[in-house]
């Protein structure tokens, strides 16, 4: 049931993300407003947003059904594949925007590190199935797949910062940034115990 819950709350949330920057603000004219550098050349970087949205979902999507009840080895395998190329993709993608990041130099260099940590969990999973370590395999993707959470966390916070306390859409984004920081960290870890204990 739980796990129902949560197919249907990413595919609310992913339903959400594509009306938005593809139907409703497809030139992101909302997002950039509160940028305090906008991307020297904002086409390519729509380009490149757009890129990365179609990646991170893929990556979301992917990593679900992998968590799924799926038996078939080869299929299991194939979808890992393409986990992990859709990892790859996003971070080159936001690396790329890094710079012009809502939040300034700080959120900038919290984002490049963050990517840096998701590709090196997302190795270190691989390696540990191909050493045949099926269980530290399934452990380092889960902190790999949280961090596909990083923009729902980062929005939910920001809307309760700004809704809760008052503060503004760039304040408020930088402090949820550090928040979903300390979220997926502590929500990984509770989801590799409870896996532990069945």
């Amino acid at each position: 049931m739980r796990t129902k819950l949560l197919y249907v709350a990413i595919l609310l949330f992913l339903l959400y993300t594509f009306i938005v920057y593809f139907l409703v603000d497809p030139h992101a004219t909302e997002f950039l407003s509160h940028k305090d550098q906008l991307p020297r050349n904002v086409s390519a970087w729509l380009t490149v947003l757009q890129v990365h949205i179609l990646f991170a979902s893929l990556a979301l999507v992917v990593g679900a059904l992998n968590f799924s009840t799926i038996k078939r080895k080869s299929l299991h395998r194939a979808l890992g594949m393409l986990y992990v190329f859709s990892v790859l993709v996003t971070v080159l993608t936001s690396g790329y925007m890094a710079p012009s990041a809502t939040g300034g130099k700080a959120s900038s260099m919290v984002f490049n590190l963050l990517e840096l940590v998701w590709m090196a969990l997302t190795v270190t999973a691989v390696v540990a199935i191909i050493r045949n370590r099926p269980n530290q395999h399934r452990k380092w993707m889960i902190r790999s797949y949280v961090i596909c959470f990083t923009n729902f966390f980062i929005h939910l916070l920001a809307f309760l910062l700004q809704a809760g306390f008052g503060l503004e859409y760039p304040e408020a984004y930088k402090f949820s940034l550090y928040g979903s920081l300390v979220l997926m960290v502590v929500l990984s870890e509770v989801w590799i115990r409870r896996w532990a204990r069945r």
